[in-house]
């Protein structure tokens, strides 16, 4: 039997120590029916709070297909996917998340279609399970958003779970900006894509600790990260206040020449100054948002940092890192 190609299978995770054991029990008897194939699974540990570094190091004692990584600190998914991306092994690479929202049962029509040649084998939500109606309804304002002012195609209902070739995985790796947007990335690099469709299953344990003000910050990443667009929206806002105060400018000398004016006006004159405050501050945020993103592009400061590394190979451990091995 042709044990060549190996399949990572990478699962951020931050305190996740209830779910893992669940989801190792999966992946094990999936790997156990598709056995032609080598498997690594490699978890890396988002700086959980709970007991998940414990749960790793019991579950690794027990199954030597396991690879994990601890950060130092909670750096965020998209930087946690970075890292294991730069540590992932395989041929080729399915994410997916560490709650079993994201069905194992998809993972064996993916690598079907990665046989067949496509590159990217992306899976494609049927529906968004329980999430809350008002949240659904920005996420798809937001998609909507997104595609129109973007001339890349940000695919809409699609998230991390999919399964990259190693050409996919290089091209990510290459790209090392820390303010990540690995959503818009995955789709600007191109390359053969297939989508895989797939019912959103229930979190096992606990809540999400992805708030409200956290979908608010990935969403401003995605729209700055691939669009100048709002810059060019405050232009536009810029311009038409200031034609349509030019305009009444004019209107207020003509009638000042040929009616006079009393000492009047204070009540427009006061609503002038809010709505030309108001676009000025909007078009000051807009720039500022910018503005952040190229000062902490600048620092060049690594993505994440490494406490631990054991490879399902070999071990291996180190106190810092943020560059590919």
């Amino acid at each position: 039997m042709d044990y060549t190609r190996l399949i990572t299978i990478l699962i951020p995770a931050y305190n996740e120590s209830a779910s893992l054991p669940k989801l190792h029990s999966a992946l094990s008897e999936l790997a156990d029916k598709l056995d032609k194939y080598r498997w690594e699974f490699l978890i890396v540990n988002d700086g959980s709070s709970d007991n998940t570094a414990e749960t790793l190091e019991k579950l690794r004692s027990t199954d030597s297909r396991i690879s994990y990584i601890n950060l130092s600190r909670n750096f965020g998914k998209e930087a946690a996917m970075l890292a294991g991306m730069d540590h992932a092994q395989g041929d080729a690479v399915v994410i997916m998340d560490a709650d079993l929202q994201h069905p194992v049962s998809a993972i064996p029509r993916m690598i079907a279609e990665w046989e067949k040649g496509y590159d990217d084998v992306y899976g494609k939500r049927l529906s968004r399970g329980k999430e809350p109606w008002l949240r659904k309804k920005f996420s798809m304002l937001y998609y909507s958003l997104l595609q129109r002012n973007t001339k890349i195609n940000i695919l809409p209902n699609v998230g991390d779970f999919r399964l990259l070739d190693r050409k996919c995985l290089e091209a990510m790796k290459s790209i090392r900006e820390t303010q990540r947007y690995t959503k818009g990335l995955f789709c600007w690099i191109g390359f053969k894509k297939c989508p895989v469709e797939y019912e959103t299953n229930d979190r096992e344990n606990g809540v999400s600790s992805f708030r409200f003000s956290n979908l608010l910050g990935l969403a401003m990443e995605g729209i700055t990260g691939f669009t100048t667009s709002p810059l060019r929206i405050a232009s536009v806002i810029g311009f038409i206040v200031s034609a349509i105060a030019f305009i009444y400018l004019i209107i207020v000398i003509a009638k000042t020449l040929f009616f006079g004016e009393p000492v009047q006006g204070y009540p427009t004159l006061l609503c002038v100054i809010l709505i030309l405050g108001g676009c000025q501050l909007l078009t000051i945020g807009i720039i500022g948002e910018y503005i952040g993103r190229i000062f902490n592009e600048t620092k060049h400061r690594m993505p994440y940092i490494v406490m631990d590394y054991k490879s399902s190979r070999f071990d291996k451990k180190t106190d810092f890192t943020g560059d590919p091995q």
